[in-house]
């Protein structure tokens, strides 16, 4: 079974969310399948090409049409944990911006990436059984297939698989790039295929001609059905829903491993919990808090955005900060929030240390040495944090959506199972409520946190588990 993954982004290469994590540890779990061969195909960013390029070597390059433009495609590879990595080069479209997204012509630059995807393919001898789609970037290669390359005999038997990372972004643009990019008509666009609140609108597009549709947790994958969580796109995913599966994300557990991880200042299992102390004592003094083994320490690692849940937290902080409880924060985002924290560690030095900036020793430090792992989300197609957080026995606290209510087992006080404490509605009240409740067990009930924390820590979040849902949906494409 050939397959290739088409993404914008994927670790170690860049990295700006979710879908970076995804295609960097996906394709290796896959890999080790019998029967299995998988590639990915990337663009060759600014930043790419200044971490890796002694890494990577020349395949070839050629001229293809985007549209009325005859555009420069420079082919490179890479082989990463056996499985080998192409990279889509172009100095105007990627090789000179500092970013991933966020450009004026970001239609025009995913659009040239995916018509030189099924351009190269026959000539990198790699026309793959499964071409799996990720998110808008690449969401109109499906359409492609079937539209614009339809009458290339060896695209005919190709199945496809689009994956939504996250549906806000869908790739809403002008009918004009149907001719003017993609040097196709717009009759697709004119009976409403393709068009959508009057726009060509490449995630709809996706859905509708790839074979099969997933999301990153099967309750996402209900949610986005409604109207609540559609963003528009609700009633074509109940049409479609027989296509339509959640399967959950993985994390690559020999990077989250407490044992051997390097960031950390000391290790840690689920049978010897004795590090754990030393790597909360330690950041406590990193981040200019009491050293106190006694205080539970909340560990908060994100974007700071309203879908992340954080106007509930600075509305109830004043409400949080009555309790002897100390709270680190690590991450960026809204001004607003940044600001609200920032004034909050001021005026409770001795409570919260925030820390407006990303640092992937401090998000490590955090993850290990925290009781406590704060993830309100609003709404989560999947999440990584509260998985991670567990790995290293910091037990969650979430709001009970999309993959945060599938991979949180809430405590349960007369069985004593549980990962993690979890609330169903979205409120201040819940929050604190669930967040005291989480309190109470660790000062009262020290033996159950324990029994809770080795439960956590010996859940399994790996992709070698989390890939077999993938190869099972291939394999039936296939059948």
């Amino acid at each position: 079974m050939k397959i290739l993954l088409a993404a914008a982004e994927a670790t170690p290469f860049i990295k700006t969310g979710g879908l970076g994590d995804v295609i960097g540890a996906l394709p290796k779990a896959l890999n080790q399948q019998e029967d299995v061969e998988i590639r990915v195909i990337l663009p060759y960013y600014k930043k790419v090409a200044k971490k890796f390029s002694q890494h990577l070597s020349d395949v070839f390059w050629t001229f293809i049409q985007v549209g009325w433009r005859k555009q420069y495609v420079g082919i490179k590879q890479m082989v990463l944990d056996g499985v080998t990595f192409y990279f889509v080069d172009n100095a105007d479209y990627f090789g000179s911006r500092d970013d991933v997204y966020g450009y004026a012509d970001d239609g025009e630059r995913f659009a040239y990436f995916q018509l030189a995807i099924l351009e190269v393919m026959e000539r990198l001898e790699f026309v793959p059984d499964i071409l799996h789609a990720n998110d808008y970037h690449t969401a109109l290669l499906p359409f492609l297939i079937k539209e614009k390359y339809h009458w290339r005999q060896s695209f005919s038997a190709i199945k496809t698989v689009l994956t939504i990372h996250n549906i806000e972004f869908q790739g809403q643009y002008d009918k004009g790039l149907l001719p003017d990019l993609f040097g196709m008509g717009t009759e697709r666009y004119e009976d409403g295929t393709v068009r959508m609140a009057g726009c060509f609108n490449w995630l709809k597009t996706g859905i509708l001609y790839a074979d099969q549709v997933t999301t990153v947790s099967p309750t996402y994958a209900r949610e986005i059905q409604t109207p609540a969580f559609g963003k528009g796109l609700d009633g074509i995913l109940r049409m479609l829903s027989s296509k339509l599966s959640g399967l959950i994300n993985g994390i690559d557990t020999t990077l989250y491993d407490p044992m051997t991880d390097a960031h950390l200042v000391a290790p840690f299992n689920a049978a010897d919990l004795t590090g754990k102390a030393v790597n909360k004592a330690s950041l406590q003094k990193r981040v200019g808090l009491p050293v106190d083994a006694d205080i539970p320490l909340i560990g908060i690692v994100s974007r700071l955005t309203y879908q992340k849940g954080f106007d509930l937290v600075i509305d109830e902080m004043e409400n949080l900060l009555q309790k002897d409880i100390q709270i680190v924060l690590l991450g960026t985002g809204d001004p607003k929030f940044e600001s609200d924290f920032v004034q909050f560690s001021q005026l409770h030095p001795e409570k919260i240390a925030v820390n407006i900036t990303f640092n992937l020793e401090l998000a490590q430090m955090i993850y290990a040495g925290s009781d406590l792992f704060l993830m309100p989300s609003a709404f989560e197609p999947c999440g990584l944090s509260q998985m991670m957080s567990m790995r290293y026995g910091t037990l969650p606290v979430v709001h009970e959506t999309g993959g945060l209510k599938d991979t949180v087992l809430p405590y349960n006080q007369f069985d004593g199972s549980g990962t993690g404490f979890s609330f169903a509605n979205f409120s201040g009240y819940q929050l604190v409520q669930t967040l005291f409740y989480a309190l109470d067990i660790y000062d009262n009930q020290p033996n159950i946190w324990r029994d809770l924390q080795k439960q956590a820590m010996t859940t399994d979040f790996s992709w070698d588990i989390a890939s077999l849902n993938y190869l099972t949906l291939y394999q039936k494409l296939l059948a």
